[in-house]
């Protein structure tokens, strides 16, 4: 079946008590399915254990994928891989180490599915690597791919000043694995933030807005990008926003978008997928605030995408 190309949807969280979905008290014996989470670049199995709680409160039972910060150092490997300096990279064998983390806690969670399936939460690079996993060990057992704040796109070539930080992984996963889809069988749901917007280290006068779009037609999202003289404030964008936006542009090719302080929009969203994206939202439980900076696991964002995993 081809896959369709859904709207991007952009939310803003209300901040109030969430009200419990679990599936015990609202459809009797019919159970959500077991979620397998992926850590992202850097974190550990035990930044996400609130989320799991959070996830347990809906009736969803979750096993995150066994991960230490020490384990990303197994990364250096891919140093004295000529492909590393080309800049063609690919995930094996040097992520084969988090490939079987994967495959252990999709294990562990189809003792608990009881064959209804399984639902795999990426976050960050958890999410293309999940796309990576499903590629080499098949994805029979998995109903939704949901992914938080991953860099699903590689960055344009050719961009003065831009150099891919997965050093081709990237570009292997866009050109080796499958498209997103979103079908009964299937579904892909990606959810972006929008945390803060970057900018440029140099002002540039922008006189019109500016539509960041996929392939189709598809906006996915507007950002509209005003010089000084425009605005009419003196001061300019804050040294954060240069900083970040320098971030931004690593990932995208642009500074001047917005994105979670982190990952830009742009890059977190596939075509072909549900696609989501959230105000106020920041990258990474690591420096995350539940009420004043929540991130994509926070309760008061997760009771916005939890439905994903009950229907």
């Amino acid at each position: 079946m081809a896959s369709a190309i859904y709207p991007s949807l952009r939310l803003r969280p209300t901040f109030s008590s969430a009200t419990s979905l679990s599936s015990s008290s609202s459809s009797g014996d019919i159970k959500p399915r077991p979620a397998v989470i992926l850590p992202g670049l850097g974190n550990n199995s035990g930044d996400y254990k609130k989320l799991e709680v959070t996830l347990g409160e809906y009736g969803v039972p979750s096993v995150v994928a066994a991960v230490s910060r020490l384990d990303w150092f197994r990364n250096a490997a891919g140093l004295v891989d000529p492909a590393y300096w080309r800049g063609t990279l690919r995930p094996r064998p040097v992520l084969d180490w988090y490939l079987k983390r994967i495959d252990d806690a999709v294990r562990e969670a189809n003792e608990l599915s009881q064959g209804k399936g399984l639902s795999l939460i990426g976050h960050s690079a958890g999410g293309w690597l999940a796309r990576v996993y499903m590629e080499e060990y098949g994805n029979a057992d998995i109903s939704l791919l949901l992914t938080l704040g991953t860099p699903h796109l590689p960055p344009p070539r050719g961009v003065s000043g831009v150099i891919d930080q997965t050093r081709g992984l990237l570009y292997y996963v866009e050109e080796n694995c499958a498209k997103a889809v979103y079908t009964p069988e299937l579904r892909y749901v990606c959810i972006a933030g929008r945390y803060i917007r970057g900018a440029p280290l140099v002002d540039k006068a922008v006189d019109s807005d500016v539509t960041v779009g996929i392939d189709g037609g598809e906006a996915i999202s507007e950002l509209t990008i005003a010089s000084n003289k425009k605005t009419g404030d003196s001061s300019g964008p804050s040294f954060r926003a240069r900083f970040v936006g320098q971030g931004y542009k690593q990932v995208c090719g642009r500074a001047d978008v917005w994105g979670d302080g982190v990952v830009p929009e742009v890059s977190a969203h596939l075509e072909g997928a549900l696609n989501v994206s959230f105000d106020g939202v920041y990258h990474s439980p690591v420096g995350s605030d539940d009420e004043t900076r929540p991130w994509y696991g926070s309760p008061v964002i997760a009771k916005e995408w939890i439905h994903h995993l009950l229907e």
